[in-house]
């Protein structure tokens, strides 16, 4: 009787024994696939966007990502999110390599966003930032010249006259997430220049300075020749002579669409408002995007007597030639010619 007894206990034992052993095995096996569904690496690899909109709930954000390929399981997402217990922001998001869940979520709770890199060069027009941002895939180049027209009102205080945002679009690089719109662009660039200017101490005759600046950007690609080029237009403008500079001439046929893309003698006689051969003085606004250089150059340019110049382009130096007589300036012509077709024959 006894011995039945403790048999029975043994065999209860036993069970409880087994039952244990196998319900530690699951709570190991599950969190073994918890951990996997967490930690292991998972998505595309190739990019990937994700849009998360404002107000979306964690939940919305988790079936999203799973149906995007980005996580295996919306549910390991939401544990990831519970645990944490972070805000997860609004945005474009990339994914372009497998990554464990809680790496998804960390950059979504940091709001790091897609981006896509657009640079402004210094000297860049409307129609070349249009260009570039179009070929990154934002908008048509028309939207953003459009936006460069409605937007204008941006720059009212500084230039109550603009008829767009030329020589207000700051040179830069930029980096906009996927979904930006042409206007939020020129909003950025222009809070670029507003930057820029008050640095610079660039608050009065903004209009002039601006223009003055665009023009010697386009006339010279190197720095040290800017505050001479700027001191050539200063004082041809104080003797009211006509600035006879090829870029404003190239401007004014861009905007009335008649640029053919190489400058004929014929273009110097056609007559724009830009034509500064025809028309002394300022054209009527800039006709490029400065950068701080050139905006130096214009605010202050040093004194000299130099009326001429020929801009830096193929001789031996790449610095442009100045000259104070129209005699000294027809013999840098001459030098710069023969330059040119002396790097012509190397």
């Amino acid at each position: 009787m006894a011995r039945r007894r403790r048999s029975s206990v043994r065999k209860r034992s036993s069970g409880a024994g087994r039952f244990l052993r196998l319900l530690f095995l699951s709570a190991v096996l599950a969190g073994g696939a918890v951990a996997w569904l967490v930690l292991a690496p998972y998505g595309p690899e190739t990019a990937t966007l994700v849009d998360v909109t404002p107000g979306s709930s964690a939940v919305a954000i988790g079936r999203k990502l799973e149906a995007a390929g980005v996580v295996r399981s919306r549910y390991a997402f939401d544990l990831v999110r519970w645990l944490r217990r972070g805000r997860l922001r609004a945005g474009v998001y990339q994914f372009d390599h497998p990554a464990p869940v809680t790496e998804v979520y960390a950059r979504i709770a940091r709001g790091d966003v897609a981006t896509i890199a657009v640079t402004v060069p210094e000297g860049a027009n409307i129609f070349d930032i249009a260009a570039r941002v179009e070929q990154a895939g934002f908008c048509m180049h028309q939207e953003f010249l459009a936006a460069a027209v409605s937007q204008v009102w941006l720059i009212a205080d500084l230039d109550p006259g603009a008829k767009s945002l030329e020589g207000y679009l700051f040179p830069d690089t930029y980096r906009f997430p996927p979904r930006t719109n042409a206007v939020q662009m020129v909003t950025v660039m222009v809070r670029r220049f507003r930057t820029v200017a008050g640095q610079l101490g660039l608050k009065e005759n903004v209009r002039h300075v601006v223009t003055l600046a665009s023009l010697v950007e386009r006339e010279t690609a190197a720095d040290a020749d800017r505050p001479l080029v700027g001191s050539v237009f200063a004082n041809r403008l104080q003797k009211n002579m006509p600035l006879s500079t090829d870029p404003a001439v190239i401007y004014g046929l861009e905007l009335a669409g008649k640029w053919r893309g190489t400058i004929y003698a014929s273009d110097l006689t056609r007559d724009t408002p830009y034509n500064t051969y025809l028309h002394a003085g300022l054209p009527p606004g800039p006709i490029a995007n400065p950068g701080i250089p050139s905006l130096r150059a214009a605010m202050d340019p040093p004194k000299t007597n130099y009326l001429y110049f020929v801009a830096a382009g193929t001789d031996a130096q790449g610095h442009s030639l100045f000259a104070q007589t129209l005699d000294e300036h027809n013999r840098n012509v001459a030098e710069y010619r023969r330059a040119q077709k002396k790097a012509g024959e190397r």
